[in-house]
C-alpha cells in the first residue's frame, strides 16, 4: 500500500491507474470502514482510503483534539484489505491556507435533525468532501465513492452535492455494519465502558420500535415524543428519535411501509451515538 501526504503525491500515484474507488475516513478504524473498502475493490480500478480528521465538522465544544487517532493500527488494517492508495494529509496540506470558500449545502436538509444539533456540520462535512473529490478524481475523470449507510443523512446530503455539482462520481452507499447485538459500529463506541456498551443497543431497539408503532397508525409527534420519553427513562439523553420519508427527510403525512427511515442520535454517558433504521 503506498501512502501519500500532499495532493500532487496522490495525482501522481494515481495518474494512468484508471477509475478510483474512494473512501473518506476519519481514521480509528473498525469492520464498518473495512467493509467499505471491501466493496470499493469490487467497484474501481484502483482502491483509495483517506485519514483525515477533519476540524471543520467539529462544533468548538466536541472532541476533535481527543477525537481517537490509530495511526498504525489503521494503516494494517488498510494494507490486509488490498487498499492500494491511503492519502493521509496534514491539515496544511489539505488546508495550506484559511479555508474561507466553503461549501454550504441546502438548509431544508441539511439544517434539520443532526444539522439542528450540530450546525455547521454538514458544511464541514461537504467542504472537505468537495475538497477530497478533488484530489481523488480529478486526474482520472471520476469514480466511485463509497459511504455508510449510519450515517444517514450525510449521505443524502453528499449526494445531493454530488448531483447539483455534476460531479463525475457514483456514490455508493454501504450498509450500516454492526456488532452481534445490534450495535451501529462507530468510532465513538470506544468511548462506551463494558455496561454503557450494554446498555447502547436500546438505540436500535428504540427506533425498531418506533417503525413498528408508526405503522400501525396514531399519532406520529405522539409516538415519537413516547420514544424519547422510554429512552429517557433508561438513562439516556436523546437528540431526537424520528420518522421520516427516505427521499427528503421530512415529516410524511403518512407512514407508508417502504417509504420511510427512523433516525435517533442520544447520549449514554458523554458518548453521542446515531442510529438508524429503514422501512
Amino acid at each position: 500500500m503506498q501512502i501519500v501526504h500532499t495532493i500532487a503525491d496522490l495525482r501522481a500515484a494515481l495518474a494512468g491507474k484508471g477509475h478510483p474507488a474512494f473512501v473518506p475516513t476519519m481514521g480509528n478504524l473498525h469492520d464498518g470502514h473495512l467493509s467499505l473498502v471491501r466493496l470499493a475493490r469490487q467497484h474501481g480500478d484502483v482502491t483509495v482510503a483517506s485519514i483525515f480528521v477533519n476540524r471543520l465538522q467539529f462544533l468548538p465544544h466536541e472532541d476533535f483534539d481527543s477525537y481517537p487517532r490509530t495511526w498504525d493500527a489503521d494503516c494494517a488494517k488498510l494494507e490486509a484489505e488490498g487498499c492500494d492508495i491511503l492519502f493521509a494529509p496534514r491539515e496544511l496540506d489539505l488546508y495550506p491556507e484559511p479555508q474561507t470558500f466553503k461549501v454550504q449545502p441546502d438548509a431544508a436538509l441539511a439544517d434539520i435533525l443532526e444539522g439542528h444539533f450540530r450546525p455547521g456540520f454538514f458544511t464541514g462535512v461537504c467542504t472537505v468532501v468537495m475538497k477530497l473529490f478533488q484530489a481523488v478524481f480529478a486526474t482520472n475523470g471520476g469514480g466511485v465513492a463509497v459511504f455508510g449507510q449510519k450515517d444517514y443523512q450525510q449521505l443524502m446530503v453528499i449526494r445531493r452535492m454530488v448531483r447539483q455539482f455534476a460531479l463525475p462520481i457514483e456514490i455508493m452507499a454501504a450498509p450500516t455494519a454492526r456488532a452481534g447485538s445490534g450495535l451501529a459500529l462507530s468510532s465513538r463506541n470506544g468511548y462506551l465502558s463494558d455496561e454503557q456498551r450494554v446498555q447502547a443497543m436500546a438505540l436500535s431497539q428504540a427506533l425498531k420500535t418506533l417503525a413498528d408503532a408508526s405503522l400501525q397508525g396514531g399519532n406520529l409527534a405522539e409516538l415519537e415524543a413516547q420514544a424519547m420519553a422510554d429512552l429517557r427513562a433508561q438513562g439516556w439523553e436523546p437528540d431526537y428519535l424520528t420518522v421520516r420519508q427516505r427521499s427528503d427527510l421530512q415529516t410524511p403525512e403518512k407512514a407508508q411501509a417502504g417509504q420511510l427511515v427512523a433516525l435517533g442520535a442520544a447520549r449514554i454517558g458523554g458518548t453521542r451515538l446515531i442510529d438508524n433504521l429503514e422501512f
